[in-house]
């Protein structure tokens, strides 16, 4: 999805993230959790078709593109507040402080693409017997791993996972893939399982709360050829045998039968457990309550063209810029109290870009501190130059706190 926004800012005073913050407090607000793939069974399903010919699918996904404009008349004065004390969650691995410094920017292993798609069909190809595996409109959004009691957590934008644009419940068949380049699943598929979002963003589509988070199953390993290719799955997998009805719960994809009638046997594949995704890629900090001011990187995967027609980004590998907050706001979409930051990027593919303050180099880890959720020109050069995200507070805290302490589990 893009939205495009256009909204006035007013600078605010510029504060370093200290250290020895107060203990996360409790947040006011409802939070809304809804099921994405509720058994293991239809976890696996949906890997297998997204991972059906070769990973096409994932190959052929395009970054989520609606458009929200809105005319840049508005004037921020007031901005964001935070309504209890600063808190912070520190990163996986990063419980410990660390005061190493590095000049060059090392990019984030937690950062990837979250998929989803409409739906998959059957289609036949022309002088065959064989019907492959095709994804009905599959997109793309930015999303990065965060710290979680289990590390199966994954942060992204509101609108790449509750599909404001159907009138749905949430986006279909999700998943995450860190690290994805190109059908390539480096550190495996993670599906999701369980969607937290606020109250007002499901009912109303506040963009004051337009984020969410998601648990996720351990990931599944396949090479690059995915199930195409039976041959290349032989170290991390097979098909195993199991009663008829559990194997018609299956996708197609995902089994074989062997035999008719009564002595007909059953196979299904058996996926290899690719682990946990806060042990395979780390996972973020969080910071919530911050002062507006703070320097942020932003990572994400922006892709589309300027206004101007100008392609300055492929949407292929992750990028970065930098740069302090300000006081934003955009009323068409709901929002009086955004941040913004000056970012060239594009708006197609970079929702959901992850908004680190205290990013530490060596360790590639910092703290959450917003999500985009749109781009906008405020110039009127016909070139976005600023990035939005909603402010994260305590309600974002109440949201983070209703899923970090769930467990998912494999569906290997």
């Amino acid at each position: 999805m893009k939205r495009t926004l256009a909204f006035g800012g007013v600078v605010a005073t510029a504060g370093l993230l200290a250290a020895g913050l107060a203990a996360p407090a409790g947040a006011a607000g409802d939070v809304v959790g809804t099921p994405l793939a509720a058994s293991g069974i239809a976890g696996k399903n949906i890997a297998a078709l997204w991972l059906a010919e070769g990973a096409a699918n994932l190959i052929a996904a395009t970054p989520y593109d609606v458009e929200t404009k809105v005319v840049a008349k508005h004037i921020s004065t007031g901005g964001p507040a935070a309504d209890s004390k600063p808190g912070v969650v520190p990163a996986i691995g990063d419980e410990k402080k660390s005061t190493a410094k590095s000049k060059n920017v090392n990019l984030p292993k937690t950062s990837g693409k979250v998929f989803f798609a409409d739906g998959f069909k059957l289609v036949p190809v022309p002088g065959t017997n064989y019907k492959k595996v095709v994804a009905d409109n599959p997109h793309w959004c930015t999303a990065t791993s965060i710290q979680s009691t289990y590390k199966n957590l994954v942060a992204t934008a509101g609108s790449c996972v509750y599909d404001t644009v159907n009138n749905k419940s949430t986006l279909n068949y999700w998943i995450f893939v860190p690290g994805y380049y190109q059908g390539k699943t480096p550190w495996g598929v993670y599906v999701g399982k369980q969607a937290f979002t606020h109250y007002d963003f499901d009912v109303y589509e506040d963009g004051d709360r337009d984020y969410a988070f998601v648990t996720v199953y351990n990931g599944v390993k396949l090479p690059h050829g995915g199930l195409a290719d039976v041959k290349k799955l032989t170290d991390i997998g097979g098909f195993v045998e199991i009663d008829k009805a559990t194997w018609e719960k299956y996708a197609p994809y995902l089994k074989k039968q062997e035999g008719e009638g009564a002595s007909a046997k059953y196979y299904v594949w058996k996926f290899v457990d690719a682990g946990r995704l806060g042990d395979n890629v780390g996972g973020q900090g969080l910071a919530y309550n911050q002062k507006v001011g703070k320097p942020v990187f932003v990572f994400g995967y922006p892709s589309g063209s300027h206004p101007d027609g100008n392609y300055a980004y492929s949407g292929k590998t992750l990028k970065w810029s930098y740069g302090k907050t300000f006081a934003a706001s955009a009323s068409a979409i709901k929002a009086e109290e955004l941040i913004g930051v000056k970012s060239s990027f594009t708006g197609e593919g970079a929702l959901g870009s992850s908004w680190l303050v205290g990013y530490k180099n060596t360790r590639r880890l910092g703290y959450l501190n917003g999500v985009t959720i749109g781009v906008s020109d405020t110039d009127s050069n016909n070139r976005y130059d600023t990035s939005v995200s909603p402010y994260f507070d305590g309600e974002l805290f109440g949201v983070y706190s209703a899923a970090k302490n769930l467990w998912s589990g494999s569906i290997a």
